[in-house]
C-alpha cells in the first residue's frame, strides 16, 4: 500500500478522520456563496464518494465526510468540473467567510462578499506560521463577529448632517442607537462625534437624505476564539477607500510572517513581541508610507 502523506492531504483540504482511510474534504467556500451548479456537484460527489450528506462547518465552509484515499483523486477532478475547488487545512489562511452585505442586507454598508473574494484572491492558502482568519461583516450588527478573527473588517459609515436640508422630523435621533444625536426645533439637529459608531442608521432612516454617508472598513487584529479566547482590537481609524484597506491587511499578515514563532497564532504573537512594533506596520501602511 502507499505510503499517504498526511500533511499534503490536509493542506488540500482532506482531513484525516478517526476511521482508517477515511477522510472529510473541506471545500473552499468563499464568502458563503456558493451556486447552484456548485451545490448540485458537491451533493452528487457526497452520494457518490461519501455516506450521501454534508456537514455545515461553523465558519460557512462545506465538508464532506468519509472519502476513501483511492478517490481522493476522482473527487478533485468531479469537483472541478463543477466549479467547486478544496479548501485548505492548516498552517496558512483559510476561507474567507463573510456576511451578505450591503448587496442584499439593508443595514449593509460595505458590500461585503466583494471584499471577500478580493481577501480571497489576494491571501487564499497562503504559507504561515499557523492558521490565518480574515472575516467580512457589512454594519455594526456584527452577524459575523468580526473580532472573532485574526483580522476584522467591519462596515462602518462616517456621516454629516446638512442642516439646510433638513425638516426637523426628528427620526435620525430615534434611529440613532448610541444617543449620538440631538434634535430640538431651536437648534435642529446636532452629532456627537465621540458617540458614533458609524452605523450609519442616520443615513438610512433620513427621509430627505439631509445626513449624508461615506462608507468605509473598521478593522479588527488578533480575535483568537477557542481554548482561549481574546476580542480583536480597532487599532486605526475608519478606512475609507479598499487600496488603504489592502495596505494594512497585508501590513498585518507580513508582520505576523516574520515575528511568529511556528505554531503560534497572531494573538499570542502580538502579546509575546508586543504591539508597539505592529502598531507601527500599519500606521505606516495606514498613512500610505
Amino acid at each position: 500500500m502507499a505510503t499517504i502523506d498526511y500533511g499534503a492531504l490536509k493542506k488540500g483540504g482532506f482531513m484525516r478522520q478517526k476511521q482508517k482511510g477515511k477522510f472529510s474534504l473541506r471545500l473552499g467556500v468563499v464568502g458563503g456563496n456558493l451556486d447552484a451548479t456548485g451545490l448540485a456537484t458537491v451533493a452528487e460527489v457526497a452520494k457518490k464518494y461519501g455516506h450521501g450528506y454534508v456537514h455545515m462547518t461553523s465558519r460557512q465552509g462545506i465538508e464532506i465526510p468519509f472519502i476513501d484515499f483511492e478517490d481522493i483523486e476522482e473527487v478533485k477532478a468531479e469537483l472541478a468540473k463543477g466549479g467547486v475547488r478544496p479548501g485548505v487545512c492548516g498552517p496558512r489562511v483559510r476561507t474567507v467567510t463573510a456576511c451578505q452585505g450591503s448587496e442584499i442586507c439593508p443595514s449593509g454598508c460595505i458590500d461585503s462578499y466583494a471584499i471577500a473574494q478580493e481577501l480571497d484572491k489576494r491571501y487564499f492558502g497562503r504559507e504561515l506560521p499557523h492558521k490565518f482568519k480574515f472575516g467580512v461583516t457589512g454594519c455594526q450588527n456584527n452577524c459575523l463577529k468580526a473580532e472573532e478573527n485574526d483580522v476584522g473588517i467591519k462596515g462602518g459609515m462616517t456621516v454629516k448632517i446638512e442642516n439646510d436640508e433638513c425638516i426637523k422630523c426628528g427620526v435620525c435621533e430615534k434611529a440613532c442607537r448610541e444617543n449620538a444625536i440631538k434634535f430640538s426645533e431651536e437648534n435642529g439637529v446636532s452629532l456627537e462625534n465621540d458617540k458614533c459608531t458609524y452605523c450609519g442608521r442616520c443615513v438610512k432612516a433620513c427621509p430627505t437624505g439631509a445626513w449624508k454617508g461615506e462608507s468605509g472598513y473598521i478593522v479588527s487584529f488578533g480575535g483568537l476564539f477557542g481554548n482561549k479566547i481574546y476580542k480583536g482590537e480597532s487599532l486605526l481609524p475608519i478606512i475609507s477607500d479598499k487600496d488603504t484597506l489592502f495596505r494594512v491587511t497585508d501590513a498585518a499578515i507580513n508582520w505576523f510572517g516574520k515575528n511568529a514563532n511556528p505554531s503560534e497564532r497572531f494573538r499570542n504573537t502580538l502579546q509575546r513581541v508586543g504591539e508597539e512594533s505592529f502598531r507601527a506596520e500599519i500606521q505606516k501602511a495606514y498613512e500610505g508610507k
